[in-house]
């Protein structure tokens, strides 16, 4: 068996880590891998299909003409050249957005290959056909007709084209026989089946995998005397970007005004963001660690800490939270979705989006009590990188199984 995954990165970002433990894994699995990407530097093993000039082009071209995934003629074709060449009996989509591919040409195209594909879903993009989170919005289940955010949510200088895109997408799937489409959550995969675009299509769920050899509990000790050197109880928060916006997504206002409330209490708050707005008041029971790229580093301060917070607005699946419990460290939050529906439950408390109050009372009631040692062996089992290739696997035999049987 041979597959092809697609990915706008590799090796970086959560998906390109999650395409390369795959393709790592096929081939431990004796199975052919290629691997195909769009976007970041060229790297050993690996197809790049658009250059970084290209998808700049294509970047702007869609700031006048409305639509994210149309465009990018030359780098489209490269990619079907090398779907073509290299033959794969299956062909995984990751996330294919970033001005690297025609999204609606891809899909059409292999709809009518015939090939075997898998679609998963780690955003809601591809059912919306045009933003990556929807939010309250539920213009995607009647066509996108006048989006309001089109502005932010397409980058478009004039033109208001959600719609159009819309069309595009549903056009591109219908009729895609051959194809099954994975969320990474239940929640995720509920959403997608109420689109018009995939709701009539094959869906599953297999849950993100990481790496538990990594992330599991650790010798904290260090950690613990530097931050909590007289008895504070952590608690550990990670995020891509920390914006103190009250509507940014990723809730940083949160963690602000929680720390504000909790300032007389032996607790102390760790940041640690990928980005961060300059000149933040950082109340004195905040420490901001800035980012931390060392995968080992971070599943320390995970382990070292005695709550996880979550505060965004939504996500589609969590990895502080697949992280945290692997390193035996429970979670608390705000309900956005996805998280609430991959935890494990007894070892997280979620609260309503916004609730300060509730979340403070749930955090008290987490941080005072024990942490349970058998959360890591659980979180292993559920959330190993593993599980995830294996369940991928079964999923290629079982389309290729079908595949056989209708010809």
């Amino acid at each position: 068996m041979k597959v092809l995954q697609v990915n706008c990165v590799y090796r970086k970002g959560s998906t390109g880590k999650i395409m390369y433990d795959l393709h790592t894994a096929f081939e431990e699995n004796q199975i052919d891998s290629v691997i195909c990407y769009g976007r970041g530097e060229k790297l050993e093993g690996a197809y790049k299909t658009c250059s970084e000039l290209y998808s700049k082009v294509n970047n702007l071209r869609s700031r006048f003409t409305g639509i994210m995934y149309g465009g990018c003629f030359f780098s489209t074709n490269r990619l079907i050249r090398i779907i073509k060449k290299e033959r794969p009996d299956i062909v995984h989509l990751h996330c294919i957005n970033g001005y690297f591919v025609n999204i609606y040409r891809l899909v059409t195209w292999l709809k009518k290959s015939g090939i075997c594909t898998v679609l998963t879903l780690h955003a809601e993009l591809m059912h919306t056909a045009n933003c990556g989170h929807a939010f309250e919005c539920e213009k995607w289940k009647t066509g996108c007709h006048g989006c309001e955010r089109y502005k932010k949510e397409t980058r478009s200088i004039l033109l208001n084209r959600t719609h159009v895109s819309w069309k595009r997408m549903k056009k591109a799937f219908d009729g895609f026989e051959k194809l099954e489409v994975v969320s990474v959550s239940p929640w995720l995969m509920e959403r997608a089946a109420q689109s018009p675009i995939l709701g009539k299509l094959s869906h599953n769920v297999i849950l993100n995998g990481i790496d538990t050899d990594t992330f599991r509990p650790s010798d904290t000790e260090e950690l613990r005397k530097k931050y909590a050197s007289d008895g504070e109880k952590l608690v550990f928060f990670v995020t891509a970007a920390f914006v103190t916006d009250p509507g940014h997504a990723k809730g940083g206002y949160y963690l602000l005004e929680l720390a504000k409330r909790m300032k007389g209490e032996k607790v102390r708050f760790l940041v640690a963001a990928g980005t961060c707005e300059a000149n933040v008041a950082w109340p004195e029971n905040v420490m901001f660690l800035g980012s931390i790229r060392d995968q080992t580093l971070l599943a320390q301060y995970y382990a070292a800490a005695d709550a996880c917070l979550l505060v965004s607005k939504k996500e589609t699946f969590s990895m502080p939270t697949a992280e945290s419990l692997s390193c035996g460290t429970p979670v608390v939050g705000f309900e956005a979705g996805a998280p609430e529906t991959i935890t494990l439950k007894e070892y997280s408390r979620f609260v309503p989006y916004g609730d300060v109050d509730a979340l403070q009372k749930a955090l008290g009631d987490v941080l005072n009590s024990e942490k349970e040692p058998q959360i890591a062996e659980k979180a292993a089992t559920k959330y190993n990188k593993k599980r995830m290739a294996e369940e991928y696997i079964r999923l290629y035999h079982k389309m290729l199984k079908s595949g056989e049987n209708h010809e």
